[in-house]
């Protein structure tokens, strides 16, 4: 596997330092799964923040800080579910199964046993539940040879290959392979002819449509 389009410096650092939305950490989670290169890029700045820390001065608390965090802990609520925490950190390459975990967990298995909903035109999909509402997140199944309808961005958009490729422009990604876009892209990607593209797609905003049809399906479809 060569993965040539990885996660950006910006979203890592968010995910090492814990304040992503819980769909961007799931897609930045599920892509180091797959991705050796940013595993040893995350690595590299999670040594870099503990050595920071470590040639801090220490700072002095009061007794009666100590005594207030105590009683926090004592009198906190439940913790949340696991969902709605930051994905585990899994590394290891997941070989065969398509989808690697965290999502797989999200999912509830692999793609054999996965229930896909219809959105038309041969495209297929299936909504993630995510604890966080900030995100939405869905796994998408463009069919072999077909564009995606043309859209931009009201906001962030995370793209994730997990089967097949898709060409964007001049740019090919496959497995492992992730795009990110923002209000400024405008595009309609294109899934190559030798199979079907699987993808994670997350985003915090819907997308803006040109075709008329899919803004009037956009409500039904929640995308």
């Amino acid at each position: 596997m060569n993965i040539r389009h990885h996660v950006s410096d910006e979203l890592l650092v968010g995910y090492a330092s814990g304040t992503l939305e819980e769909g961007w950490r799931l897609a930045v989670a599920t892509h180091l799964a797959l991705c050796p290169n940013c595993r040893t890029r995350l690595t590299l700045m999670e040594n870099t923040a503990g050595e920071l820390l470590e040639s801090m001065e220490p700072v002095p608390i009061e007794i009666s800080s100590f005594d207030r965090l105590k009683e926090r802990l004592r009198t906190a609520e439940s913790p949340p579910s696991v969902s709605s925490k930051q994905p585990a950190r899994v590394v290891q390459v997941v070989s065969p199964p398509t989808i690697p975990e965290p999502l797989r967990s999200y999912l509830g298995g692999d793609l054999a046993e996965l229930e896909w909903k219809s959105l038309g035109r041969g495209a297929y999909h299936i909504p993630i539940k995510l604890a966080d509402r900030s995100t939405t997140a869905r796994l998408l199944r463009i069919p072999a040879g077909k564009p995606v309808p043309e859209h931009s961005h009201g906001g962030r958009e995370l793209t994730l290959v997990l089967s097949g490729s898709f060409n964007d422009g001049e740019l090919l990604f496959a497995r492992g392979d992730i795009e990110e876009a923002d209000p400024s892209v405008e595009h309609q990607p294109l899934a190559t002819p030798e199979q079907d593209c699987i993808c994670l797609a997350v985003t915090d905003a819907p997308l803006r449509f040109r075709s008329w049809f899919m803004r009037l399906l956009q409500p039904v479809l929640r995308i």
